[in-house]
């Protein structure tokens, strides 16, 4: 899958780009979802998918995308923002080995990560099953991107 970034502009009341996200929002804290925006939608846009992955992360296993934070989708054109802790739409599988978000925690004395939150703009209202980890999501969307941008984050534990 190819990531070219489109027009499409992600956006966070908690951090700006670069920034780093507060610990509210990592696994240090109350480990809530930040909240997210969207604009410069692509037309003929029918559906969002969103994930969040950290690529610093010392893994074991095989991988592309670093360690996956978040895993969202199913989301309907409609909708431009989640709130702070969103738990609506279909969550895929995350690498603490659950649903729904789970917050930095790069392992102490890592050093500074990144943390990429991928908006992807989808022409199809595909209702994919809960579950789905990031690497069967993005094969089963790959023809229906139109659209895609990100923000990242950073976060250091001490």
């Amino acid at each position: 899958m190819g990531f070219a970034l489109s027009e499409m502009k992600l956006s966070s009341s908690a951090f700006q780009e670069r920034g780093i996200i507060p610990k509210k929002h990592t696994g240090e804290g109350e480990d809530v979802s930040p909240a997210l925006s969207w604009s410069n939608v692509p037309e003929g846009t029918k559906s969002f998918a969103l994930f969040c992955h950290d690529p610093d992360a010392p893994l074991v296993t095989p991988g592309n995308y670093g360690f996956v934070h978040w895993v969202l989708y199913n989301i309907p054109a409609s909708v431009t923002q989640l709130a702070e802790g969103e738990n609506s739409y279909t969550s895929g599988a995350n690498n603490f080995g659950r649903g729904g978000y789970g917050g930095p925690m790069p392992p102490e004395g890592h050093g500074l990560h990144h943390y990429f939150f991928w908006i992807l703009a989808l022409d199809s209202e595909s209702e994919f099953e809960p579950g789905l980890s990031l690497e069967d999501l993005l094969r089963a969307i790959e023809p229906n991107v139109i659209g895609m941008n990100r923000l990242v984050g950073t976060y250091l534990r001490e």
